[in-house]
């Protein structure tokens, strides 16, 4: 068996993944229509460029628009300064513009990444904002939505202009954030709660509206203390909603005992996916959020997962786990392309 996945039952098998950082890897200069073996950019060995999530058999994706409050790389810019992040996040929407067309026009190279080409190499992108500072105002929302927007993460670790990060215990939604949770979920638009503080995640529930939590890993396997993943409280309350958690690759986010140097393992992956399912009594709530590229290496992801051309490995361990060919087609594909409305 090849890392295609060539002679497994699993091969041909489709996947959505909720969370990759596809702008901000061009904007840091990575070539997003190269092989992983020569696209240069952050983070090397890479993982993820256009033509590798077709290769993997990624059907569609939330591509995210990421930007970092003091950030000091292409994505960041001073905290508080709302027209800097936004300025930031326009450039990042522009990257997706322009996929689009040339998927619309079907021009030279997009078939290659999988932008056009047949109905079995197709990737379509739907934005996920990571962190909202780009939104000027509440009113500015329209806008961004209108762009392509379809989910939000009111902050990111560091918080924003609404809402505390995870790494500011104790810091909720403030007036604003509350009035654009309000605004976006008059729009259809999905809150992302991946990123938000405990507090901050749960006003958010004590509010309407549909919720996610895009690459969130299970916090009871990982010490019970670190506010970037979600407690069973809170997926049985997203699940509650009929939203998914994505599984995030990340291996400290799978093991974060481990040594330096070392690779979590795919059965810690699985039991990420499996706890999920035993807090909320069924497979219909647990997908795949990658985070595959997002500020890491490939060395960084599980061992023998390098690429989307790997993530069929996954499959073959929820199937030899006594998952049937059904509840695995759900992880990979099913769940999230019911939420958000594909066939």
């Amino acid at each position: 068996m090849d890392n295609t996945g060539k002679g497994s039952k699993f091969e041909y098998l489709k996947w959505f993944d909720a969370h990759l950082d596809l702008a901000y890897l061009a904007e840091c200069e990575r070539d997003m229509d190269a092989p992983i073996e020569r696209c240069g950019g952050p983070d090397l060995p890479a993982a993820v460029t256009l033509r590798s999530l077709c290769e993997g058999r990624v059907a569609a994706c939330l591509g995210t628009i990421f930007t970092e409050a003091d950030g000091s790389d292409a994505v960041g810019y001073p905290a508080g300064n709302a027209e800097a992040a936004h300025a930031c996040g326009v450039r990042q929407l522009g990257w997706y513009r322009r996929w689009w067309a040339d998927r619309k026009a079907g021009r030279k190279g997009s078939r290659d990444r999988g932008i056009e080409g047949s109905s079995e190499e197709q990737t379509r992108i739907l934005i996920l904002m990571e962190c909202a500072d780009p939104i000027r105002s509440v009113s500015e929302l329209d806008w961004w939505v209108e762009r392509g927007v379809v989910a939000i993460g009111l902050a990111w670790a560091r918080g924003s202009r609404f809402a505390g990060g995870n790494l500011n215990s104790g810091v909720g939604l403030n007036a604003d954030g509350r009035s654009l949770l309000a605004r976006m979920e008059e729009s259809g638009v999905v809150h992302d709660l991946a990123h938000l503080s405990q507090r901050a995640t749960e006003e958010s529930l004590a509010l309407p509206g549909r919720v996610i939590a895009s690459h969130s890993n299970c916090r009871a396997l990982l010490g019970g203390e670190n506010e970037r993943h979600v407690t069973d409280e809170t997926i049985r309350a997203i699940a509650g909603r009929g939203g998914v958690i994505g599984l995030n690759l990340f291996g400290k986010f799978l093991r974060p005992e481990m040594k330096p140097g070392e690779r979590a393992t795919i059965d810690d992956a699985v039991r990420h996916v499996e706890h999920v399912v035993q807090q909320v009594g069924h497979t219909r709530s647990v997908g795949l959020g990658s985070d595959m590229d997002g500020g890491l290496s490939a060395l960084m992801l599980p061992d023998e997962i390098d690429s989307p051309g790997d993530l069929w490995r996954l499959a073959e361990a929820l199937s030899a786990r006594g998952w049937s060919n059904t509840d695995v087609e759900l992880f990979a594909w099913g769940n999230w392309a019911r939420f958000w409305g594909l066939t």
